[in-house]
């Protein structure tokens, strides 16, 4: 049974940090697309960041130069980090995993950016 599990969500400060991680069991991360999508509320669920098994990552465009998405295979987890955080940041963050034609998602993890 594929799980993937999302942690590290909170509350933080316009300007700050946070990493989230997303640890996979019953499947490898690396065998496939790994990717953060995060809704806001009234909002479509939108891809934030993806990783492919080369390690080839892609960014939207709101979130360039602020996040950062990585896989460490060993863990078996993803990972985002979340810099210069801004209030429209703030979301429900999900992690998810394509392989082939099968797709997994996270529970997800909310995010909140206020002061």
């Amino acid at each position: 049974q594929v799980q993937l599990v999302e942690s590290g969500g909170g509350l933080v400060q316009p300007g700050g940090s946070l990493r989230l991680s997303c640890a996979a069991s019953g499947i490898i991360f690396s065998i496939g697309a790994a990717g953060w999508y995060r809704q806001a509320p009234g909002k479509q669920r939108e891809l934030v960041a993806i990783i492919v098994g080369g390690g080839i990552t892609e960014y939207a465009n709101s979130v360039k130069g602020r996040f950062t998405i990585s896989r460490d295979s060993a863990k078996n987890t993803v990972y985002l980090q979340m810099n210069s955080l801004k209030p429209e940041d703030t979301a429900v963050y999900y992690c998810n995993l394509r392989v082939g034609s099968a797709e997994y998602w996270g529970q997800g993890t909310q995010v909140t950016v206020s002061s």
